[in-house]
């Protein structure tokens, strides 16, 4: 199968168009873990950007800082590899049939 080269181009600015849109959705995009039994949470979007962090009244004490950043430490971790795992999902979805299979081709850079 040979594509002419108006054929190619036609296909970036399609893949191009679909990334956009990608990348414009995963901003849109959020998801909220807890950890603790929920005296912490986290909400980040599809971008890796931390959208609010929520701390119950009850975990903060100036006795034992250690177990809040620990369990701040805990959220921020768990949200950044769901929102990784969101934006390799939709990432997916626009290049679904537009980037061919080939072995040792690493796209993992651009959420692929």
């Amino acid at each position: 199968m040979s594509l002419n080269m108006q054929d190619m181009m036609a296909k970036v600015q399609e893949l191009q168009s679909r990334m956009n849109d990608a990348q414009q959705k995963l901003r849109e995009l959020e998801t909220t873990v807890e950890v603790g039994g929920g005296m912490v949470s986290v909400t980040i979007n599809g971008k890796q950007e931390i959208q609010k962090i929520k701390i119950e009244k009850s975990v903060v004490s100036p006795d034992d800082v250690e177990l809040l950043e620990d369990l701040i430490l805990s959220a921020v971790n768990k949200a950044i590899d769901q929102s990784q795992k969101l934006a390799k999902d939709e990432m997916g979805k626009a290049t679904s049939g537009m980037i061919p299979n080939i072995p040792g081709l690493d796209l993992g850079n651009l959420g692929m």
